[in-house]
């Protein structure tokens, strides 16, 4: 009689994080700038090289307070043109070494090697392989973490940084897990770390021996169960490779110069022109309008609507994203303002909507007659009146939507 075991996955997935992307696509290009503080961005910190995280240069701290930690910082602007075709580069590489491949930004991702043992060898070598394919095809520095779970393939990229190769085998998560700061668990954020550290649990092992009950008792159902499940390393989620993205975004850094309502409204309207853009060059809609804000303090603040009818339309977000921002200038006039961001959120596709009780817009007649001749002519050779003579800053580069 045959019996059966069940044999535990092993360490099969991969993350793989560069380093400082945007700083170490600086130091590649400019040889002056290697083995240097570099921080790129003047008026708010975009990324900051290694060096200059060492004097505790951070993003997105302000330009002022990152020259006077790090006065010998070499301070460059933003090339998104650059970063974008580094990035592309860098997925190349990605897809070269499996099809299994889930991007979380640009530039990081998941990969799934477990079926590759016959043709590519151990996920160890073909995570080796990988770091030296970015290296030598794109130049660039990445940090790859192995493991069983999503989760945890992550942390291990995270402790092993910078430009390192961690592999955590089925037999030693816990061990590796236990023993690192509550703040590596997905979801702890500075308020929760709080409540857990007024509890004295500063470790993720003292998180797992609270139980499941203490925990949602102390931090709420969805949190208590989620992070009792991380603490035990129970991630079943797989890498899904063509997943669409849940919400389509922009943002743009303000400085920390005062803004009047007028220059605010102008950035707000490039934004939204940018979103609904980008809604219909993919072929989506969505009900909910957002706006995040980030004020001279450093604190952020969020606003939402949701409409009725799910749209691509920029007049009818842009009418919704006024009324948020109107709601919030006693706010931005007392702290300040240092970035807005606009997001349509509750996304739904072109085409799959017929049993949907709401109507499917597909841009107005002046948003189309716009693309078109945007399509044609290319995005600078039609814009709104209130947008000519702006300084348009880069739009950070993104993974399709």
């Amino acid at each position: 009689m045959c019996e059966h075991m069940f044999v535990p996955r092993g360490a099969t997935i991969l993350h793989a994080d560069l380093d400082s992307f945007y700083a170490s696509v600086e130091q590649r290009d400019n040889p002056r700038l290697r083995g240097r503080p570099v921080i790129v961005g003047g008026g708010v910190v975009l990324a900051a090289s290694y060096e200059a995280k060492a004097f505790g240069v951070r993003c997105p701290m302000g330009g002022r307070e990152a020259r006077r930690l790090c006065p010998q910082a070499i301070v460059v602007q933003p090339r998104m043109a650059a970063y974008t075709e580094a990035s592309r580069a860098v997925f190349d590489v990605f897809e070269n070494t499996t099809p299994l491949v889930e991007g979380l930004s640009i530039d990081e991702a998941f990969l799934d090697v477990g079926g590759l043992r016959r043709v590519s060898g151990l996920p160890v070598e073909i995570a080796q392989r990988l770091r030296r394919d970015v290296a030598e095809q794109v130049g660039l520095p990445i940090t790859v973490g192995v493991a069983r779970t999503k989760f945890l393939a992550k942390v291990a990229s995270a402790v092993a940084k910078p430009d390192g190769l961690l592999v955590v085998e089925p037999d030693g998560e816990l061990e590796f897990l236990h023993p690192l700061p509550v703040e590596r668990l997905w979801g702890v954020g500075p308020v929760t770390a709080a409540k857990l550290h007024a509890r004295g649990i500063n470790t993720v092992g003292e998180v797992a021996d609270l139980g499941h009950r203490t925990l949602v008792s102390l931090l709420g159902p969805a949190a208590g169960h989620h992070l009792h499940a991380l603490s035990h390393n129970r991630d079943p989620r797989p890498v899904q490779t063509g997943r669409r993205r849940g919400s389509v975004g922009s943002q743009r850094a303000m400085g920390r110069s005062p803004k009047s309502c007028e220059a605010i409204d102008t950035a707000l309207v490039g934004l939204v022109d940018r979103v609904s853009r980008r809604l219909r060059k993919g072929g989506r809609a969505g009900r909910t309008v957002v706006l995040r804000f980030r004020f001279d303090d450093f604190t952020r603040a969020t606003r939402s609507h949701t409409l009725p009818r799910a749209t691509d339309q920029t007049e009818v977000i842009l009418a919704t994203a006024r009324v948020l921002l109107a709601g919030m200038r006693p706010v931005i006039k007392d702290q300040g303002l240092t970035l807005i961001g606009v997001a349509v959120a509750n996304l739904d596709d072109h085409g799959i909507q017929l049993d949907l009780p709401f109507d499917r817009h597909s841009g107005s007649a002046l948003d189309n007659a716009i693309d078109e001749v945007r399509l044609r002519f290319g995005l600078a050779a039609v814009t709104r009146a209130v947008l000519l003579g702006q300084d348009e800053r880069p739009s950070v580069p993104l993974l399709p939507d």
